[in-house]
């Protein structure tokens, strides 16, 4: 059931959700899209006695979006939309989960606004900004990158050709190409306006890379008191699995659940074993 959700700072998030309203609530920030969290997974936690909620990020999906070329707030804004809408839906601390770049966001929300959340998800992600890695921290493959950036950028308004874009991006770091070409084709239709900022920010979540991440939060890892989980698949080209095992070990007392047969996007395939690691927190 999709609806939105305005923070007190007057900013709108899209939200869906799956299961008992007065179940405890699982929060899943996307990365950026909420599609990124697979429909399989939310249906298994709601199946577990969950109230999944799923989100856009800003410039994403149905949340605001202003200008994806240059956003006007930064990583700790995001973070304090995750504890906003956590506390907006349910008076009882949730269980946050962050993808990807929204990884990041649930790592800063967690620190930052401890009482809004009683345990942690995160699943192909890192612990460092984009940008330059930590050396201890493996970086993207190169060669997967090289082939994913080589592509012919689609005419964004084409939603065919951002469909098989997105495919051939996904064959590069090892996803499946069909269950990419499905994702974007429903990012395409969720989309606000035609322009090719919005599109480009839906699709590839390059708003990112333009925000203001600072300060670093990796050294704080350790200030985590709450039960977390990471998640990763074991092909992953764009963050290495390497960084979910620093997670881990940072973490305290953090349970590390290797997906054997994933890359970067976690498969239906694995939604119930994700699932079950997430609801035994």
């Amino acid at each position: 059931m999709m609806h939105s959700f305005r923070t007190p700072e007057g900013v709108t998030l899209g939200v869906e959700h799956f299961g008992d309203a007065a179940a405890p609530l699982v929060l899943l920030a996307g990365g950026t899209t909420m599609l990124s969290w697979p429909d399989a997974l939310c249906e298994s936690l709601a199946r577990g006695g969950r109230h999944v909620v799923r989100y856009d990020l800003r410039d994403s999906g149905a949340s605001t979006t202003v200008d994806p070329e240059a956003p006007a707030y930064t990583l700790r804004d995001l973070a304090a939309d995750a504890a906003a809408l956590a506390r907006g839906l349910d008076d009882r601390p949730a269980h946050l989960a962050g993808i990807g770049v929204g990884g990041m966001v649930a790592q800063v929300a967690a620190l930052d606004h401890p009482d809004a959340f009683s345990a942690l998800t995160l699943a192909g992600t890192r612990s460092v900004a984009p940008g330059p890695v930590d050396d201890d921290l493996p970086d993207h493959d190169k060669a997967a990158v090289g082939q994913r950036f080589a592509l012919p950028k689609p005419d964004w308004s084409d939603r065919a050709a951002v469909a098989e874009f997105a495919a051939a991006g996904a064959a590069a770091f090892g996803d499946d190409p069909g269950a990419a070409r499905v994702t974007a084709e429903r990012i395409f239709d969720r989309t606000q306006g035609t322009a090719t900022s919005v599109h480009l920010a839906n699709q590839l979540g390059m708003v990112f890379a333009r925000l203001d991440c600072a300060p670093r939060w990796r050294e704080r890892l350790p200030e985590l008191a709450i039960p977390a989980l990471v998640v990763h698949g074991r092909h992953d080209r764009f963050f290495p699995v390497g960084n979910g095992e620093a997670l881990a070990r940072e973490i305290p007392g953090a349970r590390l659940l290797v997906l054997e047969q994933a890359a970067t996007a976690i498969p239906d395939t694995a939604a119930d074993d994700v699932a079950a690691a997430m609801l035994a927190l």
